[in-house]
């Protein structure tokens, strides 16, 4: 690693090398997010449990327990573009953290504290894991009522005994008036992976098909019309929901127990850059082309007048409560199947397929017949949607 960051060949609209200051964009889930996490935070913290890049890190149990034998070394997997960084064999813990800045505190279908245990414990589920300790990182700014304090204090109670998870550990810190939105909260998670479970961004292959659980853009939407006062003939709510349920019933779709076939190969959940960044980064993990049609995405007819109006492409808008599954095509149909039956599952769709062809790139069929490019998002579309 050199003493300073390498800002060669960075690409945004933005250009980052000659960007003196964090801006908005650099957390809207897309281009200059990636860059920054590429070019700066990656190089500095490199290593192999960092190096996988998924929504939860897989840890093998077995090298966090030093050998007593005089000659045995600790085993270190090797990392590469298409490892898993999973064995089947052994048993892996997962463990993920993320933060939450999303304005309005409180929106249509949630708000800051469910939104936070969700989130966390979707993206441990994302390496089907098994979500079981949380923690809660607490900022609050210096003139937050204790009653709202208290409101989302109860609803992440009642989030985490929904999803089956506890919080085992906290913190608590207060900024001065002005220094915050009222609160920021910051959830890290660890769950258990069954063994014989292999899901991660590198394991998508040609010939996969390409499955979403549900409605697009249901969460930027709502946080936009709270933020801006837009008003629509039908209420826009927030899609944020656990999915950790979800993601078990489609491991166990082919029977109890999974099988060296496992035919999950890659989830993410399609929240920041929605669902144009999570294939965009899935096709660059695997090495692989996507394409999907347009037309086979469900979509909230008032959701998609929204965007109509604002100008929003709605496979670019957020969402909480909704996964992207890589499977193998010849399991699509008994997974799809396993999802309509839950609760979170009910409207998904099988949009496209994995291709050998324009490796790292995502194309999209139009509704009139014709093919797009579906890039990651440039720069900041919907900020503070999480």
């Amino acid at each position: 690693m050199t003493d300073k960051p390498n800002f060669l060949g960075w690409t945004c609209p933005r250009p980052l090398q000659n960007c003196p200051t964090i801006v908005m964009g650099h957390g809207a889930g897309g281009k200059m997010m990636a860059d920054l996490i590429k070019h700066l935070f990656a190089p500095a913290f490199d290593n192999e449990w960092l190096g996988q890049m998924g929504d939860a890190t897989a840890i093998e149990l077995s090298s966090l327990v030093p050998r007593h034998t005089p000659h045995a070394t600790r085993h270190t997997p090797h990392v590469t573009r298409h490892t898993s960084h999973v064995t089947r064999h052994t048993s892996h813990v997962a463990f993920t953290t993320d933060s939450y800045v999303v304005s309005p505190l409180f929106f249509p279908g949630g708000n800051i504290g469910e939104l936070a245990v969700n989130g966390t414990v979707n993206d441990l589920a994302m390496r089907g894991a098994k979500p079981l300790y949380l923690s809660a990182g607490f900022i609050l700014e210096e003139g937050l009522p204790m009653e709202t304090l208290g409101r989302i204090v109860n609803s992440m109670a009642a989030a985490c005994k929904k999803a089956g998870v506890k919080i085992a550990t906290g913190d608590t810190k207060v900024v001065q008036k002005g220094h915050g939105d009222g609160t920021y909260i910051n959830t890290s998670g660890i769950g258990v992976i069954p063994v014989g479970i292999d899901i991660a961004p590198q394991n998508a292959r040609p010939g996969d098909a390409v499955l979403i659980s549900g409605t697009m853009g249901d969460h930027g939407i709502a946080i936009m019309s709270v933020r801006e006062g837009l008003t629509f003939e039908t209420e826009i709510k927030s899609d944020t929901a656990p999915l950790n349920g979800l993601v078990e019933a489609m491991l166990k779709s082919g029977g109890d127990k999974p099988t060296p076939l496992q035919p999950i190969h890659c989830l993410r959940d399609a929240t920041r850059g929605g669902l144009a960044a999570v294939l965009n980064e899935l096709a660059e993990a695997s090495q692989v082309g996507i394409e999907f049609d347009e037309k086979k995405v469900p979509l909230r007819l008032a959701v998609n007048a929204a965007c109509e109006m604002l100008g929003l492409d709605p496979f670019y808008v957020a969402n909480e409560g909704k996964l992207v599954a890589i499977v193998a095509e010849e399991a699509a149909g008994q997974v799809l199947a396993a999802m309509h039956r839950h609760e979170y599952g009910k409207d998904a769709a099988i949009i496209g397929h994995v291709v050998e062809a324009h490796s790292g790139l995502v194309t999209a069929k139009t509704a009139i017949g014709g093919m797009r490019v579906v890039d990651l998002p440039a720069g900041e579309l919907l900020p503070r949607i999480c």
